[in-house]
């Protein structure tokens, strides 16, 4: 689990940040704007920051240009932005930036960005480490070029692709019907009694819940996992939970 620091202006993309980093395991910090961010910096130290560049008092470059002067630049940071230039990108990443990432950012290239930013953080500790035991001399600073600077495709806009007439659940004419998913070894996984006396549509999304709701479980809440299991993208993945009113918390394992 890592400790990582988001920092950006828009309430939504703090939140959507916030939910995604913590279903991946990681303790995450919020700051709306550069002022709570150096009072977050303050006060303890992260493995990583998002940092979003335009904000409403201070932008995300001139706060990693004055970590980047007090010393306060000791972790990764990824920069966010919208309507950065390719100039801005390369300034950023010649303070420090570890890689730019342009808005609409995708699932994959920011969960790609966030564990390349947090191999580089992990191996800094252990370069540090084995440099205060006497294991060598300390390691120059290398500045690593941005990870994207082309757009990237909003999947949150991305089509429903569940529900269509090709994913309609075809059963016998009954009262109930379980539905048994056999395990390799043929004993039953999962029992599940739907009532098909009832609308499609409702049938359907009964069906579906079950379905989510049952691979949560099986990957520990894991949303990554249950995406590359069902097949789908994360940001739908996400919409289509919330819209069946499936309990994200429900599958978590326990943390102490």
């Amino acid at each position: 689990m890592a400790n990582i620091l988001v920092v950006d202006d828009e309430l939504g993309i703090r939140d959507l940040l916030s939910e995604i980093l913590n279903d991946e395991g990681h303790a995450v910090e919020l700051a709306e704007n550069a002022a709570q961010a150096r009072a977050a910096r303050a006060q303890g130290t992260f493995d990583l920051v998002l940092l979003d560049i335009w904000m409403p008092d201070t932008d995300g470059v001139s706060l990693l240009k004055e970590w980047a002067a007090t010393g306060l630049l000791t972790m990764p940071v990824i920069m966010m932005s919208g309507h950065a230039t390719i100039d801005t990108a390369v300034e950023a990443t010649r303070i420090g930036a570890h890689a730019f990432l342009e808005k609409p950012i995708t699932l994959q290239k920011l969960l790609k960005a966030v564990e390349q930013g947090l191999q580089r953080s992990g191996d800094a500790a252990r370069k540090a480490a084995t440099v205060a035991s006497g294991g060598g001399a300390a390691p120059k600073t290398a500045i690593l070029p941005a990870a994207a600077l082309a757009p990237a495709v909003d999947a949150a806009h991305a089509a429903d692709n569940l529900g269509g007439p090709a994913d309609t659940l075809v059963a016998p004419a009954a009262a109930d019907m379980s539905a048994i998913a056999q395990a390799d070894h043929g004993a039953p996984r999962s029992v599940q009694s739907f009532d098909l006396d009832r609308p499609l549509r409702e049938a359907r999304d009964g069906f579906e819940k079950a379905y989510f709701e049952f691979h949560l479980k099986q990957e520990a809440g894991s949303m990554t996992r249950v995406a590359e299991k069902t097949g789908l993208e994360r940001t739908h993945l996400y919409r289509k939970l919330r819209q069946l009113g499936v309990d994200l918390t429900r599958g978590r394992r326990a943390t102490f």
